[in-house]
């Protein structure tokens, strides 16, 4: 594809989810925001009826799509513009051809959520070119069922929430059940949130998310006999999980104990960042990471090692890793005056360790998707 003028550029960002991993597709709650790191998208109208051209210019692939005849490619980063396109279809039939071309900062795999600014910039680009009357809640729920129906990830609402609904110098306290949300400030000097990319992504990331919701819905589904009104593990609590426990497995006991622990943990978060109180922000950082390890089972060597360091320097109050699991990048509340020689000898141990290059960005909250 030909460069081309733009008739309209959107940009969509990645996010962080300061706390309240695996909790939204137990409709519970999660405290994530937008970052400055996202994709951007350049579109124009083609004057066809239905052909259109996606092209990456950052990894120099393109694809040519039929809108009478959206189907899923093998190509897994073409699905999640596909199952937008689909899913749109569903709802109005007044896209037409057109031609995008995008670009991104956001490094993929690292656990912010480059997926969801993929969709959320796709469907909030055409729904502006074709002015096709999708309200922000319609982008959100057609890019999550997008994911579910053409990547297979079962996902909850969070990040495509997040990369649309976010606010500058803000983190959002998402009701998952509700879809209730409160913006609240993150005033966090002296300090920062540092994000550490461990350039690995393990390939039971995917598979197991899906194992990781169905042992959640087994636990459901035994908390329920005792307590009709638990439809999801955000009813419960820690008392009924115990009078419960000697009908789960145990592996799903610790499931849902961490989920239940987790919800909790948002909460305090959401507090804490309310009371100004940094020191409690980070013992729950460190505390979410311990049941994501031991109980929920998602971590790895790798970044387990990094939260480790953390625990050990002087001037970090608390890590965690983020995202789906098994990989990708550790959150880490970081004192501003330490900041730099702490990623310079965090990097230096890990690469010792691991013989890997880690790679690091600041975590600064910026908008949801627009028209640039």
């Amino acid at each position: 594809m030909k460069p081309f003028t733009p008739e309209l550029t959107v940009a969509s960002p990645g996010r962080i989810n300061l706390i309240g991993e695996h909790t939204d597709y137990n409709l519970g709650f999660v405290l994530p925001t937008a970052i400055d790191k996202k994709i951007t998208f350049q579109f124009r109208r083609n004057g066809t009826d239905h052909d259109c051209k996606v092209r990456s210019l950052t990894y120099d692939t393109s694809f040519q799509i039929d809108l009478k005849l959206i189907e899923p490619s093998e190509n897994e980063w073409e699905n999640y513009i596909l199952g937008v396109l689909y899913e749109i279809s569903k709802r109005t039939n007044k896209v037409r051809g057109f031609d995008c071309e995008i670009s991104s900062t956001l490094p993929v795999g690292s656990g912010v959520s480059s997926s969801a600014a993929l969709e959320c910039g796709m469907a909030f680009g055409l729904n502006e070119l074709f002015d096709l009357g999708l309200s922000s809640m319609d982008i959100i729920t057609l890019s999550r069922d997008a994911e579910h129906l053409y990547v297979g990830t079962q996902c909850g609402i969070m990040d495509q929430f997040a990369s649309v609904m976010s606010k500058a110098d803000h983190v959002i306290l998402l009701d998952c059940k509700s879809l209730k949300h409160t913006y609240i400030p993150a005033v966090l000097s002296p300090y920062k949130l540092v994000l550490l990319n461990s350039n690995v992504t393990h390939n039971l990331a995917s598979s197991e998310y899906n194992t990781r919701r169905k042992e959640c819905e087994e636990g459901v589904a035994i908390l329920q006999k005792k307590e009709p009104s638990v439809n999801s593990l955000r009813d419960a609590n820690s008392e009924l999980l115990q009078a419960c426990k000697g009908e789960m497995s145990d592996t799903v006991y610790r499931r849902c104990k961490f989920i239940i622990e987790e919800n909790q943990r948002v909460l305090g978060a959401a507090d804490a960042l309310k009371n100004n109180e940094p020191e409690l922000l980070g013992t729950l950082l460190y505390q979410g990471h311990h049941g994501l390890s031991k109980l929920y089972e998602i971590g790895c060597e790798e970044t387990d090692y990094l939260v480790d360091f953390a625990k050990d320097y002087d001037g970090v109050l608390g890590a965690r890793q983020m995202g789906g699991g098994f990989g990708g990048c550790t959150i880490n509340l970081v004192r501003e005056d330490v900041a730099d020689a702490y990623v310079e000898s965090i990097s230096e141990a890990y690469f010792k360790q691991f013989g890997i290059r880690l790679s690091s960005f600041d975590g600064i909250l910026a908008d949801g998707t627009s028209a640039v």
